[in-house]
């Protein structure tokens, strides 16, 4: 009997997740739950789905802890948790949505309301306060808005912008791709590029720079001001960003030149380039994120199929690769990684979601040096076509909130 490539890796990763369960089942402590978002199935019409996992605390492998539930709509993109964690929101571009679902004790979600965007949501990021939602959407044009949140619910916009250039390509159009704010509140920074200036397979109209980071400061009442030199040159195609947890550094990856950007921020929330970047990733680098520490990062290469791991110099932010976790170029997952995230409770698992892989790849991380050494069992399979991943404790587990 034949099996397709796909049934192959089902098998494949069935076997492994039964194998890892039954040899931790003697002693299975589970310390994070991990959620993917997929599709229920392969057809471009399918469920968007939302998959719960258990972490366990001594090998990182995870099984299935909750039934999946549907996302609120079809092709989930985006995820973002709340940093008391007991609230989790989906984006899906099929119906414009943004969902609000709680997080059980169990794992268990429970979707609550949702609101309703003018154009497809991008990527999404809540602030540390659990004051406000950001979402940027639009896959021809690019706005940033911001919904107040009451105890996770989601509540009306509370501020909205468009994204442009200024003069002469004011009327370029920008197409945004992901969205982070500063652990202090203080400020937002949204990824975007031109697509009148960077368009493969397609034409351009301007000669302006393709890549852009776009800042603004958040006042007492949520209202968005530019920081000063907004928009920022980000290379050709930023894919995403994220921010540490001392709100010192802004990181972005740029798809096209396969480098990642730093800056440092200043008082007055500008950004400034590190004087020795960019720094070199894999092939076409698609998502980024930071330990609870602040002391490590790790960008996906999606063509690579690789992990690549960062140590943070603390006094000036500038990332080193770190060397000994299995390859220089990076830890290898399965195909096309997508999202990343690190686990909150020990901080020490990393997980990416594989789109092209239909599946989760786990690493250990050495806490002393950011290496990465691969789970037990891993991959791990999910539903079709996985795009997002996040990590919250399991009830109250202590998370790691070490400040450098």
């Amino acid at each position: 009997m034949k099996f397709s490539k796909l049934s192959q890796l089902a098998l494949v990763s069935a076997i492994g997740l039964t194998v890892a369960t039954l040899l931790t089942a003697c002693q299975l402590v589970t310390i994070d739950f991990v959620y993917v978002a997929a599709s229920a199935g392969a057809s471009a019409n399918s469920a968007g789905q939302i998959y719960g996992y258990a972490t366990d605390a001594q090998s990182g492998a995870i099984r299935s802890a909750v039934p999946a539930i549907s996302s609120g709509g079809n092709s989930p993109v985006a995820m973002a948790a709340t940093s008391d964690f007991l609230n989790v929101y989906v984006a899906n571009q099929s119906n414009n949505s943004v969902v609000h679902f709680t997080v059980a004790d169990t794992g268990a979600l429970t979707q609550k309301e949702s609101v309703t965007l003018p154009s497809a949501p991008v990527s999404i990021a809540v602030n540390s306060a659990n004051t406000y939602l950001y979402v940027v959407s639009g896959t021809t044009s690019a706005t940033l808005t911001e919904y107040a949140l009451s105890s996770g619910n989601l509540g009306s916009a509370t501020a909205t912008t468009q994204l442009t250039l200024p003069a002469p390509n004011a009327g370029d159009s920008i197409v945004s791709t992901g969205v982070t704010v500063l652990a202090n509140n203080d400020a937002v920074y949204v990824a975007a590029y031109d697509k009148s200036a960077y368009n493969p397979g397609g034409t351009t109209t301007s000669n302006a720079n393709p890549g852009w980071v776009f800042g603004y400061s958040v006042g007492s009442s949520g209202a968005f001001s530019p920081t000063s030199g907004s928009p920022y040159q980000a290379g050709v195609k930023p894919s995403a960003l994220t921010t540490d947890p001392t709100s010192r550094f802004v990181f972005v990856t740029d798809y096209a030149s396969n480098e990642l950007i730093g800056y440092t921020v200043l008082s007055t929330n500008t950004l400034a380039f590190m004087i020795n970047g960019p720094f070199k990733t894999g092939n076409e680098p698609t998502s980024i994120t930071i330990d609870p520490r602040g002391i490590y990062m790790y960008v996906t290469n999606s063509l690579d199929n690789t992990l690549s791991a960062y140590s943070i110099a603390l006094p000036t932010g500038t990332p080193s690769t770190i060397v000994g976790s299995g390859s220089t170029a990076g830890n290898t997952t399965d195909t096309e990684p997508v999202s990343v995230t690190v686990e909150p409770s020990l901080g020490r698992f990393v997980y990416t979601a594989n789109h092209l892989g239909n599946s989760v790849s786990g690493f250990k991380l050495n806490p002393d040096t950011g290496a990465l050494t691969t789970n037990l069992a891993t991959p791990y399979p999910t539903g079709a076509y996985p795009t997002a991943i996040i990590a919250v404790p399991h009830g109250n587990h202590a998370t790691q909130s070490i400040t450098p």
